[in-house]
């Protein structure tokens, strides 16, 4: 564990659904909409811990969440998805969102670093699949790159201007929803339906420049 003060996140209101979960499942809610119901399973590898980093390390602490979360959504529009949230794996393959159609797999950046390549890959034989030949191509991206904070710098523009952001209290709501929803799945075992829901996400325009200014100085 590399915090040296870690224990928050594994108490209750934290794990890993809750700490990593807002990033991809925001991303779920803008490519396929709102949330209608969720299940999931969860478990626990460990129910005490050890702290590994700075003065505090050897010191144990409980666990009191899941640590490792399945979890499938279906959407308003009817796409399904299917998530796994863990701290328990030793394998370092984080922050892939994968979406399947008709005609291939399209890969997107890690949501949590704001910033990658998206590839698709159209789709092929089960012959060459199982051979392992799947080429992939690179999709251009458009616009600039800039990383975590656009989401406020985006609300400060819409504040100054007297638009609408992207980043709504409705969509964290229902993000939040879709969270609380799925750990309630954990805990009861049964399918929960999303209350809450949120309209589409629109696109950031391909010309929104970041480092335009914000406010008029003069």
């Amino acid at each position: 564990i590399f915090h040296p003060n870690p224990e928050f996140l594994f108490a209750r209101g934290a794990g890993p659904l809750f700490d990593m979960g807002p990033y991809y499942v925001t991303t779920l809610i803008s490519i396929f909409g709102a949330v209608t119901r969720v299940g999931a399973v969860g478990s626990q590898a460990r129910a005490i811990r050890r702290v590994l980093a700075g003065d505090r390390a050897g010191t144990e602490f409980a666990v009191e969440v899941p640590t490792h979360v399945n979890a499938i959504a279906q959407f308003d529009g009817g796409g399904v998805s299917q998530s796994v949230f863990s701290f328990d794996s030793p394998l370092a393959r984080t922050g892939f969102v994968e979406i399947t159609g008709t005609e291939g797999t399209l890969v997107v950046p890690d949501p949590n670093m704001f910033t990658g390549e998206v590839k698709i890959t159209r789709a092929v034989s089960s012959v060459d699949a199982f051979r392992g030949e799947t080429e992939w191509e690179i999709v251009p991206t458009t616009g600039v790159e800039a990383g975590r904070g656009l989401g406020v710098l985006d609300m400060a523009r819409a504040i100054c201007s007297g638009g609408t952001h992207i980043a709504t209290g409705e969509l964290g709501y229902h993000v939040l929803d879709t969270l609380v929803s799925i750990d309630e799945s954990v805990q009861t075992g049964a399918m929960v339906d999303v209350e809450s829901t949120v309209a589409d996400i629109p696109l950031v325009p391909e010309d929104w420049d970041p480092f335009a200014a914000t406010i008029d100085a003069r």
